[in-house]
Order: C-alpha cells, then structure tokens, then sequence
C-alpha cells in the first residue's frame, strides 16, 4: 500500500511527484495530471515505483472498477505512489506483463469485485489481496502468453495511431468551413423557426402520436423511428407540429452547454410531433441540404454562438426565433455543400471502419487471453 496523504504531507518540506486512482488506467498510466506530497529520504525508498511494478486501484465507487490496474515502465524512482493504490512487485517466477494480465482477467471476471469491501467506495484491501492465489507458470509459457497479448496490442495500437490521424483528417476538412463567408440561416429557411407543442403529463401515454422530446437526440443525426414517448393530440394539431423528412429541429431550452443542439429529421414511418422546448424550420432546398445544416449547426462556430446569444436562467438557457434567423451560415451553393459532404463521408466511414475493426480485435483478445489463461483460475 503507498502512503497516506495527510495535512502535513500536503504541507511537508521535499515535496515529490506521487500516483493516485486517477493517474492508473487499465494498461496504462497517465501523468498529466500528478500531485506532490512531503516524502522523506527513507518513504521514498519504501514507496518509490521502478519499471515493472503493476499498481492496482485500491478504492472505486463503481465496484467493477476496484483492482484495474496499469504497468509502470516510467524512470526507477520518479514517482512515489498514495495508499488508494496497491503495489504489485513481480519476484524472479513471475513476468510483470503476465501479472498484469491476470489481473486485469480477475477484474474482467469479477474476481477483485468479489473480495473487495463494499461500502459507498468499494475497497480492494491489501490484505485481502494479497490472500488471493496467483497462478504461476513456468517462465517459458509465461512469455508466449505475453507475445502473443503484445502481438494483439501492438494490432490495437496500430489501429488506435490510424483512428487519430483519420481525425485529425476529419478536423482538416470541417475547418474548411471556418474561412467561407458567411451570411444568416433565415437567407435558407422558407418557413419557421416554429415553436413546438406542450402538452401536459397526463396527455403522455402509451397511444398517440410519437413526440420527439429533449432527450430525442443529442445533435447530429438521429433516428425517430422508434423509443419515442406517445401524446395524444387533435388531428389539427398533428397537422400543425407534425414534422417532415429534411426538417431542422433546434433545441431552444436546455443547459448553457446543450442549448441550440439540432437534427435534421430523417426516415419516418408515421406522423410525428415536436415539443414546445424546440423549434422547427424548414429549408430552402435550392440554397441548403439539410445534412450539411445538421453538421453547420454542430460545428464550434454555432455553438459558440448560440453561447453568446443565449438567455441564461437557473441551471438553464434559451434562444429564441430571432437567435436562429440571425445565425450565420456559409454563403456556399448547394453544389459545394454536398461536394464537402462527400469529402466528410469518406473520412468518417472510414474512421467507423476502424472502430469497428478496434472493437472486433478487442473481443478477439479478449477471448484469446481468456484462452491462454483459461487454466490459471
């Protein structure tokens, strides 16, 4: 267990760099962001990390978290650790890169979640851990279990570098947008903002018509084909506040960070309506797609706009009609604007390509290293 961080340790003379829970991820260790304390000469050697400890997350509040762990291959006594870590030194029967993988198997299993003291912050106990029986192979089938997981996360690695640049690729073509003239969104709007319907609680239920409500969609695209709470209405109301595939929906009340999110409507397999906290609008469509809209109004320059617009009350902020019309928009012809759609499309398929390839190895290693330490239970 590492040392306890106390009001004079806070305040103690030789401060030093020390490892807490935030700083241990599972497989990795992040210092970005590391604290001092007072150590003297004689904790620092008790506590001081060297290439190949494993330090363990000691307490979580969520329960299948305690014990992830993280191998450290930073500089032999750059940092000390704190007691909501555990140490796990390897002895000379024991590779650190085969320990490590079999914690991070007992996590996945539950195996650490099952001994841990389960309190409002689970704690895994250096006592109780280290009751635990550690299986110990031989040396020789230690290491092709650690070739054949380094093979895997090198693949991962590989595909995690391609993911980065992909975005960065994506970054480069939305800031196209950035230097494009720009007149306002009412020059594409042909009719609205148009605020949507209230209607009290007791007219939700399981009948009705579907409603597309605050928590209908986060901005970009969405689905409102299903998982749409019903109201009932009158069939003029439907005709009113029913909505239309390339309709815009922007979100006029929400907290400061959420406010004007927006979606552009697309498949419907029946009527729907939209409530009174968004507005409607519909396009021009010789002057706008509604799928570059949806990523217009997605873009940092919109957000910091509606920002700078909105209304704020307690906790909450609103835009109005006036704040939608008076947005700017990019004066560029509706040729451009499916021509930057393409580009956008091409990276992001590829960019869910590879996440998806991410994910497919993931369980694939996953199941291999379920595989190789099938007999070390």
């Amino acid at each position: 267990m590492g040392k306890q961080l106390s009001p004079a340790s806070r305040e103690g003379a030789r401060q030093f760099p020390y490892l807490r829970v935030a700083n241990v991820h599972e497989g990795r260790i992040d210092v970005s962001d590391v604290n001092t304390m007072g150590f003297s000469a004689a904790e620092r050697e008790v506590y001081k990390l060297v290439p190949g400890d494993i330090l363990l997350n000691e307490g979580q509040e969520n329960l299948r978290m305690v014990g992830r762990s993280a191998l450290y291959q930073g500089e032999s006594g750059a940092y000390c650790f704190q007691n909501t870590l555990i140490r796990f030194r390897a002895g000379a029967e024991v590779i650190p890169e085969y320990a490590q993988a079999v914690f991070v198997r007992w996590r996945s299993q539950g195996v650490f979640a099952g001994i841990a003291e389960k309190t409002s912050i689970s704690h895994l106990g250096g006592n109780r851990f280290g009751a635990l029986l550690f299986p110990v192979l031989p040396i020789s089938q230690q290491r092709r279990i650690v070739d054949v997981i380094e093979a895997m996360s090198a693949q991962e690695r590989a595909i995690e570098a391609s993911i980065a640049k992909l975005e960065s690729l994506n970054a480069a073509v939305m800031a196209e947008l950035w230097d494009l003239e720009c007149g306002s969104f009412e020059e594409v709007v042909v009719f609205g903002p148009q605020n949507g319907i209230y209607k009290p609680g007791s007219s939700y239920g399981l009948e009705g018509t579907p409603i597309v409500r605050i928590d209908s969609f986060r901005g970009g695209p969405s689905d409102f084909t299903r998982n749409l709470l019903r109201v009932s209405l009158s069939r003029g109301e439907v005709d009113r506040y029913g909505l239309a595939t390339g309709d815009v929906l922007i979100n006029r009340v929400n907290t400061p960070e959420l406010v004007g999110k927006s979606t552009a409507v697309g498949k419907l397999v029946e009527p729907v309506v939209f409530e009174s906290n968004m507005m409607r609008c519909k396009l021009l469509t010789e002057r706008a797609v509604p799928a570059f809209v949806e990523t217009w109004l997605g873009s940092p320059t919109v957000k910091r706009y509606f920002r700078q617009r909105a209304k704020s009350a307690i906790s909450q902020a609103s835009i109005n009609g006036s704040d939608v019309r008076g947005c700017p928009f990019p004066k560029l012809d509706v040729t451009g604007q499916l021509e930057f759609l393409d580009r956008l499309a091409m990276v992001r398929e590829q960019q869910r390509l590879e996440r998806a390839e991410l994910a497919k190895l993931g369980t694939l290693k996953r199941g291999v290293i379920d595989d190789l330490l099938g007999g070390t239970s």
